[in-house]
């Protein structure tokens, strides 16, 4: 399958090993930021304890502990948005916890089974997201939208919650030499507008819209990380960098590649 076909499929996952479900769109190598069909939001989440300044991460007051949602082979970035379908019971009391408090929770890879130390079953680092809308169904199931806020490390999983709940630090990004920021953004978007030449220009547009929002290279690659690179362990490892300079060969070449792979 090519890259054109990929971004033009729907991904729904359906129950794997008891987790939630995962309602995901990519449509032309966009993240649906709509909630799925049928969703009315009927609960705004609000987090009036913490709170953003535009896209400065320095601006973002986190929690030091929080709820940790464990999905298989997912892996949201910052500024990514991911509409998820919770149904089983320790996620709900964690949702419940979220909405209740400062609307915060984790997302992270979940490696292997639930035995044992957490630590080995779970991605060092995944991303902490605020959860956006939230809709909670007559049977006690809920709908929502969370959107990725800032990379965290688990420091320490703690035993006091019903649900996985860890002690997390921030991870920042960092781009050096800073006077290379324009170039390194012009060498990302060159190589997503290579790779979307072969769809319609109304998709092309879509996508350079999108990138346009990326006001600097972090932003930018996460942007890119998350619509465009489909590889869940290639999208963890990229997680994992913090920094810029690093990942951004790394989807130049995953970009590359997937487009000589869709010419073929």
């Amino acid at each position: 399958m090519g890259l054109v076909e990929k971004w033009e499929m729907r991904y729904t996952r359906g129950e794997r090993r008891r987790r939630c479900a995962l309602f995901e769109k990519r449509v032309s190598g966009q993240y649906s930021s709509q909630l799925p069909p049928g969703m009315a939001p009927i609960r705004l989440a609000s987090a009036s304890r913490w709170w953003f300044r535009g896209r400065n991460m320095a601006s973002i007051h986190l929690p030091e502990r929080c709820g940790v949602m464990l999905l298989p082979d997912c892996t949201l970035f910052p500024h990514g948005g991911l509409p998820l379908y919770i149904f089983e019971p320790r996620y709900r009391k964690m949702l419940e916890d979220a909405l209740e408090g400062d609307c915060f929770f984790a997302v992270a890879r979940l490696l292997g089974e639930e035995t044992g130390n957490p630590a080995e079953y779970i991605a060092p680092v995944g991303t902490i997201g605020l959860v956006r809308a939230s809709r909670e169904q007559n049977d006690g199931t809920s709908q929502l939208l969370i959107h990725g806020v800032m990379r965290v490390r688990f420091t320490e999983w703690l035993d006091e919650r019903p649900y996985p709940f860890a002690a997390i630090e921030p991870v920042v990004s960092y781009f050096k030499p800073e006077k290379q920021a324009l170039a390194a953004m012009k060498t990302l978007r060159g190589a997503v507008e290579d790779a979307v030449r072969p769809l319609p220009e109304e998709v092309q547009n879509g996508v350079f819209a999108l990138l346009d929002r990326a006001e600097d290279p972090a932003l930018m690659s996460d942007i890119i990380s998350q619509q465009f690179v489909h590889e869940a362990d290639l999208r963890q490892e990229l997680l994992e960098m913090d920094s810029v300079g690093d990942r951004i060969p790394v989807i130049c070449e995953y970009l590359r590649k997937a487009r000589l792979g869709g010419e073929e």
